[in-house]
C-alpha cells in the first residue's frame, strides 16, 4: 500500500503556506480556520459540507474557504486524495486585495468550490514556483493574479469574516472561549453567559456558528497551538500553554486535523530555509 505524502512549506518572501497532500484517507473533522484556503484537487474524490451545503468535490475542482467557514471532508469509495492548498493570513490578504483595489475593504469569496481552468492553472503554477523556491518575481506575480481574478468574479464586501452575524449571547461564547482556551471549561461555566439552558444553548450556538462551542473550542486550540509551534516553542510546553492534560493526547489532537505531528509541523518553520523536506505517513 502506497504511503501519504505531506509536505508543507513556508514561503518567507509571500508569507503563506503552500501543503501538498499526496495518497490522503483522512476523515478532516468539522472545524475552521483563521486565515483563507485556496486549494486544488489533483486526483480522487471527497465529499465536502461547508456552511450547510454539501458538495461532491473531485479533480480539476478548486476549494476556498475564508476565515471563519466551518467545514468537513471526507474520501469517498476509500479513493484516495492528491490536494494542493495555500493558506493565507488575514493580513497578507488585506494587504494584497489593498494593493489591488486601492480601497481598504473587507472581502469574501462567494464560491466554496469552482472549476476554472484559468485559475486552476495559475494556482498550480504558483503551487511548483513555491515548492521550487523560485526567486523570479513572477511568483509575486501569479499570486497577485490569482486574487485578482478571485476579486473580479468570486468576490463579495463584507464587514467581518464570520459566516454571519452573531447574537449577543452567542457572541458572548466565543469571546469567553477564545481567551480561556487553556482552561478547564464546562457547559456550566458557558450558559452561565447566557440566559440559556444547555440544550438551548447547543442548539443555537451551532446553529449560528455552524459548530457546536466544543467544535469551536477545538479549532481555537488547533490556532494557538500552531502558533506556539511556529515561535519554536517545543511541543511538550505547547501542550500546557493550551490546556492539554498530557503529550500523547495533544499530539493525537494536532494530528486529527492538521494531519502531521506537533513536530513534525514545527519542523518546517525550523528547517523552512533549508532545502524542502517531504513527510511521509
Amino acid at each position: 500500500m502506497k504511503k501519504e505524502s505531506r509536505t508543507i512549506i513556508f514561503d518567507n518572501e509571500l508569507n503563506i503556506e503552500a501543503y501538498i497532500f499526496k495518497g490522503v484517507m483522512q476523515k478532516f473533522p468539522n472545524h475552521f480556520h483563521k486565515h483563507y484556503v485556496i486549494g486544488f484537487i489533483e486526483r480522487g474524490e471527497r465529499k465536502l459540507s461547508c456552511l450547510n451545503k454539501e458538495y461532491i468535490v473531485g479533480s480539476g475542482d478548486i476549494t476556498i474557504f475564508n476565515p471563519y467557514n466551518v467545514h468537513t471532508c471526507e474520501q469517498i469509495n476509500e479513493l484516495p486524495l492528491d490536494y494542493r492548498c495555500l493558506n493565507i493570513s488575514e493580513e497578507i490578504m488585506e494587504k494584497i486585495i489593498t494593493n489591488i483595489t486601492e480601497t481598504k475593504v473587507n472581502i469574501n469569496f462567494s464560491s466554496t468550490v469552482i472549476t476554472n481552468l484559468y485559475l486552476s492553472s495559475l494556482i498550480k503554477e504558483l503551487h511548483s514556483l513555491i515548492t521550487e523556491k523560485s526567486k523570479e518575481f513572477r511568483k509575486e506575480e501569479v499570486f497577485i493574479l490569482i486574487i485578482e481574478y478571485l476579486i473580479k468574479y468570486y468576490s463579495i464586501s463584507v464587514e467581518n469574516n464570520y459566516p454571519i452575524k452573531q447574537s449577543k449571547n452567542i457572541k458572548k461564547v466565543c469571546e469567553f472561549l477564545e481567551k480561556n482556551f487553556d482552561k478547564n471549561i464546562s457547559l456550566d461555566i458557558l450558559t452561565s453567559l447566557t440566559d440559556f439552558s444547555k440544550y438551548h444553548l447547543l442548539r443555537s450556538f451551532t446553529k449560528e456558528t455552524g459548530i457546536t462551542p466544543y467544535g469551536y473550542l477545538e479549532t481555537i486550540r488547533i490556532e494557538k497551538t500552531k502558533n506556539f509551534l511556529e515561535r519554536k516553542i517545543s511541543p511538550a510546553e505547547t501542550a500546557f500553554l493550551t490546556g492539554f492534560s498530557d503529550q500523547s493526547h495533544f499530539s493525537n489532537f494536532f494530528k486529527k486535523f492538521i494531519g502531521l505531528t506537533p513536530k513534525q509541523y514545527q519542523n518546517i518553520f525550523i528547517n523552512k530555509n533549508k532545502p524542502l523536506e517531504e513527510i511521509h505517513e
